[in-house]
């Protein structure tokens, strides 16, 4: 079964990289340059109109939508417990990715492209300073969440992957998260995990060639 995953660097389509990665999937990358607004190509529109990463094609049929995909790839890649085995931790872990996608992501992409959500004169920073606020809010949920835990779960989930990026984003716009001991010391274990490990070095790649080719 042919999977083709659709792919930005810095973008949450690191999720999908990841949990594929964990569940030892055969599986194809395609880099999209949003520079370069690869992502607004008829090609890429007809996969996906809401001209957004990631998209994972299976066996030619395209799936949008991060929770989505993590629930495809637990179902089809058993072995690797990408979701608690238990019909309600499972459906906790649910609704832990649609908090990752619905709950912390949006603030994370205020505070990256302020001018989208308001174009008044000078009101830039004003958004970036709520969102951080309620990022902040987020941040201290998960925090709490995993005080004397090392995962969400007992044990790796694709939650700890898709809070991984959420986590990330919010350091690469220079906020200061040291007070969030415990999503810090998640932060570092994911760092050493090898799928993680697998992602930085091809984000690297893929940045350094879309950086040449600038």
């Amino acid at each position: 079964m042919p999977l083709t995953l659709y792919y930005a660097p810095n973008a949450c389509s690191l999720v999908p990289y990841v949990t594929l990665t964990e569940a030892g999937a055969d599986f194809d990358v395609r880099p999209l340059n949003f520079r370069k607004s690869q992502h607004m190509t008829a090609e890429y529109l007809r996969l996906n109109p809401k001209h957004k990463v990631p998209v994972l094609v299976i066996d030619g049929t395209p799936l949008t939508e991060n929770v989505a995909i993590q629930i495809w790839i637990a179902r089809n890649f058993p072995a690797a417990k990408l979701l608690p085995a238990e019909p309600m931790q499972e459906l906790r872990a649910i609704s832990l990715l649609s908090w990752c996608a619905s709950g912390i992501h949006p603030f994370l992409s205020r505070i990256n492209s302020a001018a989208r959500v308001c174009d008044l004169p000078l009101a830039e920073d004003s958004v970036r300073r709520l969102a951080a606020q309620q990022l902040f809010e987020n941040y201290q949920i998960a925090d709490d969440m995993l005080a004397g835990h090392e995962w969400f779960f007992d044990h790796f989930t694709a939650v700890d992957a898709h809070f991984f990026w959420c986590f990330r984003r919010g350091t690469q716009f220079n906020l200061d998260v040291s007070q969030f001991k415990n999503c810090m010391a998640h932060f570092e274990r994911m760092k050493g995990r090898p799928s993680v490990g697998k992602l930085l070095a091809y984000e690297q790649e893929v940045q350094t060639a879309f950086d040449q080719a600038a």
